[in-house]
């Protein structure tokens, strides 16, 4: 027991050291690599350009292969060569590549990046030569709208349009694995960071000069990729917050459409491009504030809310009309199911004349054949519930094209109006 109380402050009392950041172990180069080039002062400096030579200045020389490496690699690409002409008939199929104008061939020999080649006919050699096309032509993304708090207080809605090229193939290749995506969280944290500077008036009033300071944030830090962005124009949307007192700082959240808050990004913006502009560009309606036209004769009264879907279908007959049909031209079949398990059909049609709507079923094959319960059908209609969120969560059951179900769409407007 005394020899156990005496080692417990030994231990306790011993200071912690830090692992060292660096190699400090005596290291040598191996056979194949040169020992000046292992040995210098810049090498190994923790960086992801330490082995990527200096492509910038189109010097594709790699300082730190060693005189034996080379031999070796003349040898075995001399023996590749009298491989390919050997056999030259029908290694031709296999070693000559096309290139466009607009593409170029990065080449790997035995591990070792060269200059690109291409355009015209390329020799691509067996076994020892591994190669990527790279695409020089424009690309564009787009940032969809994410709500941005700026220095104000205020919250809006703003989202970005961007254009960029690849001015460096093999900078691409080499610097970065998933160029898009790189760029895309590159643009999307430059956007956010930037626009978290200004006020909701600064953002509004000054729109093209800020595109353009945002493209040269965004250069700075891909110009290592071997990428250049050509043009950024920043999309506005609505303010959702005035510009008020309260904490101020970066918020950035991903694209939603009302209902959809759970899932996932490419699922929002799958919604958005089927609902357009009616599920973020504009602030969600209250259901108990009704916009009317004042220079209208009819009375305020006139538009009442609906309480049964029967009542749903006259308000559909009423606003029928040649119009709506050009919009959409299809057919739709509702299937509804009401909390006491009673099962009704109604049918849409706006493929013909002015259209029409009532009870019951198509005498012709419906093009789409809609499923759900009457709460969802009403609520869908009068602006609580986005076809595509009830679509997503199960609550609409679809057969049939979605894109044609979406077009349901323009005549939930007529109703919401």
């Amino acid at each position: 027991m005394v020899q156990i109380s005496c080692f417990y402050p030994e231990m306790f009392n011993k200071s912690y050291q830090l692992l060292p950041q660096k190699e400090n172990c005596q290291r040598t180069p191996g056979l194949f690599v040169d020992s000046s080039s292992f040995t210098r002062r810049d090498y190994k400096q923790g960086f992801s350009f330490d082995n990527i030579p200096n492509v910038s200045a189109n010097d594709f020389t790699d300082t730190s292969q060693g005189w034996l490496s080379w031999i070796c690699n003349l040898i075995v690409i001399f023996l590749v060569y009298i491989l390919t002409f050997i056999t030259f008939p029908i290694t031709g199929w296999f070693v000559l590549r096309t290139v466009p104008t607009y593409q170029r061939i990065v080449v790997f020999r035995l591990g070792r990046v060269g200059p690109p080649k291409g355009p015209g006919i390329v020799l691509v050699l067996p076994l020892v030569d591994q190669w990527q096309r790279v695409d020089l032509r424009t690309r564009a993304f787009n940032i969809p709208p994410c709500q941005v708090t700026t220095l104000d207080g205020g919250v809006l809605l703003v989202g970005a349009d961007i254009q960029f090229r690849i001015w460096s193939p093999v900078m691409s290749v080499l610097s970065v694995q998933d160029l898009n995506a790189s760029t895309r969280m590159t643009a999307l944290n430059a956007l956010t960071y930037s626009l978290a500077k200004k006020t909701v008036r600064e953002i509004q009033n000054e729109r093209v000069k800020l595109g353009e300071y945002l493209g040269m944030d965004i250069n700075e830090m891909t110009q290592p990729w071997g990428l250049e962005v050509d043009r950024v124009e920043l999309t506005l949307g609505s303010v959702l917050k005035a510009p008020g007192e309260g904490p101020s700082g970066a918020l950035i959240m991903p694209p939603c459409v009302p209902g959809l808050e759970g899932l996932a990004g490419p699922i929002q913006q799958l919604a958005m491009h089927f609902l357009g502009q009616s599920g973020i560009s504009k602030p969600q309606k209250d259901d108990s504030v009704t916009f009317t036209d004042e220079l209208s004769s009819a009375p305020q009264g006139a538009v009442t809310t609906p309480g049964c879907v029967e009542e749903l279908v006259d308000q559909v007959k009423l606003v029928l009309s040649e119009t709506l049909v050009a919009q959409v031209g299809a057919c739709f079949q509702f299937n509804i199911s009401s909390e006491d398990g009673q099962h009704h059909s109604y049918y849409v049609d706006l493929s013909q004349g002015s259209g029409a709507a009532g009870a019951g079923s198509l005498c012709k094959e419906p093009d789409v054949t809609l499923g759900l319960s009457d709460i969802d059908l009403l609520a869908m209609f009068q602006g609580g519930l986005q076809p595509f969120a009830a679509y997503t969560s199960g609550r609409l059951k679809i057969q049939g094209d979605i894109k044609t179900a979406m077009k349901l769409e323009e005549l939930i407007k007529l109703i919401k109006v």
